[in-house]
């Protein structure tokens, strides 16, 4: 046993801690009998020769061995200094179970790939965070601290702010065709918290929930959270297709789509299917969570209205945020209720929710009202334009007949999906981000589908952070890829 090699590793990691000599000696060896590195019957370096190898006086040495024999590590005699037997109280802990201690909702939450937080290209869901008026943002939010008041330092109102409520509000029904009052507008810190939120206050332990397939992870985990059943329905052209033996075998309380930018596909939902959703959720007594989080960003035809101002009190949950609109970290999103079920969600928040943050919701307010917010989203819709542009040409001249673009008439990113069955999207994903390019498979988003699975395969391209420059180089690069994997797959097998 090599003790200053030893003693100069548990010196380094408890260097803060300022130990005197002899206590440091002392926890360096009880360390190392408990973890098991000096293991029970080894017998300990005489006291002199430890000393002199330490450079350290035998009284130190003396000092920590008392206090060991002391506490039942070791035990001395004619044979010098043994470690003891440990008792069961005293043995190093069993490394657990990866899962053990955790409910069967959280084993069921699928592992994140870690790459969630990147601004890679082409990394879904990131916007062109270097075009948002910062400074502007600045001033609002000096502004909204300096006109705080002293009871505005207390906690905040439960369902949010009223200028913001109100905000949104008028902002949605202006833009997006939502009919609704501020009273129905609740306030939350982004989109996972708006589907927590729903799944808690509109669906009950058992209950049944519809989730597009392929679709939004987030959805999947909020309600595997809140102990529903998540049935997978197909996801075509026209987006989210119930059937109906779907109607009649596994009615819902809940459905989530994502109609106006499928996630994460990009079909758009067509006018006669959102109609048709709306009075078949009605009959059901199902609520519809329409997560309405590309509408903003329309590049081809005018905008769709919202689901939930096609029909009148429609049996919808709307859902925004400003994470794509703005910028992520803001973390602030909302739900829009049907009039109905306000009084009690109101109810229910003041019980539950975390109540803070009025600055940043107060210039948040003044950042709608200004029109800011208005001048940014054309902004970001002409340069998302452009760049969405560029991404499908180059994806157009170096892809070939590999792949076909879907969901390029609106949002932040495109899906490519392969032609050829045997391409494997999650394989071709890893090999990207080894050359630097983060995407999404998309079969990792049909995991809640069963065996069956779901016949899309191929990637996610988020292009709203890249440059419209730098596209037909990434482009070259993934397109080598996929080409080389199309090659690979089918070329024909040299028999013995």
């Amino acid at each position: 046993m090599d003790y200053a090699l030893l003693i100069a590793a548990f010196t380094e990691q408890h260097r803060a801690r300022g130990w005197p000599r002899q206590r440091l000696l002392h926890e360096c060896l009880r360390a190392a009998i408990r973890n098991g590195t000096l293991g029970a019957g080894s017998r300990l370096v005489a006291t002199r020769v430890l000393a002199a190898e330490l450079g350290v006086a035998r009284n130190t040495v003396l000092y920590a061995y008392e206090q060991l024999a002391c506490e039942g590590y070791v035990s001395t005699g004619r044979g010098g200094t043994i470690v003891a037997a440990l008792a069961p109280e005293f043995a190093a802990p069993a490394v657990a179970a990866p899962h053990a201690g955790l409910s069967s909702r959280a084993r069921e939450l699928r592992p994140m790939s870690g790459i969630s937080d990147s601004m890679a290209a082409f990394m879904p869901g990131v916007p062109a965070l270097e075009q948002f008026p910062l400074a502007l943002w600045r001033r609002m939010l000096e502004r909204a601290w300096r006109g705080l008041t002293v009871a505005q330092l207390n906690y905040g109102e439960p369902c949010g702010e009223a200028a913001l409520r109100e905000a949104i509000a008028d902002h949605l029904r202006a833009s997006r065709g939502v009919v609704c009052e501020a009273g129905q507008v609740f306030i939350t810190d982004g989109t996972q918290s708006s589907l927590d939120l729903c799944a808690r206050a509109f669906a009950d332990h058992g209950d049944t929930a519809w989730l597009e397939c392929p679709g939004y992870a987030g959805a999947l985990a909020a309600f595997r959270a809140a102990g529903l059943r998540v049935e997978p329905v197909a996801v075509d052209q026209d987006g989210i297709a119930p059937q109906p033996q779907d109607w009649a075998a596994r009615p819902p309380r809940l459905i989530y789509t994502t109609p106006s930018h499928q996630y994460p596909t990009g079909s758009v939902l067509s006018l006669r299917r959102r109609l048709a959703l709306i009075e078949q959720a009605r009959a059901a007594g199902a609520l519809i969570i329409e997560d309405d989080y590309d509408s903003e960003f329309r590049h081809d035809g005018p905008p769709l209205a919202a689901m939930q101002g096609l029909a009148a009190d429609a049996p919808v949950l709307y859902l925004g945020t400003f994470s794509k609109t703005m910028f992520p970290s803001l973390r602030i999103g909302f739900v829009v209720v049907p009039r109905g079920l306000a009084p009690a969600l109101a109810a229910m928040r003041a019980q539950s929710a975390a109540r803070g943050r009025v600055a940043e919701q107060l210039a948040l307010a003044e950042f709608l009202r200004s029109g800011q917010f208005a001048l940014h989203l054309r902004r970001m819709r002409r340069l998302y334009r452009q760049r969405r542009d560029a991404l499908a040409a180059a994806l157009g001249e170096h892809v070939g007949t590999v792949a076909l673009v879907h969901g390029g008439s609106a949002g932040m990113h495109l899906a490519l999906r392969f032609t050829d069955a045997a391409l494997c999207d999650t394989s071709i994903a890893a090999q990207a981000l080894e050359l630097g390019i983060v995407t999404h498979a998309l079969s990792a988003h049909c995991d809640h589908a069963g065996e069956g699975g779901s016949d899309w395969r191929g990637l996610m391209l988020g292009y709203a952070q890249v440059p419209a420059e730098r596209m037909d180089g990434l482009v070259r690069r993934l397109a080598a890829l996929l080409h080389l994997a199309a090659y690979s797959a089918n070329r024909p097998r040299r028999s013995g």
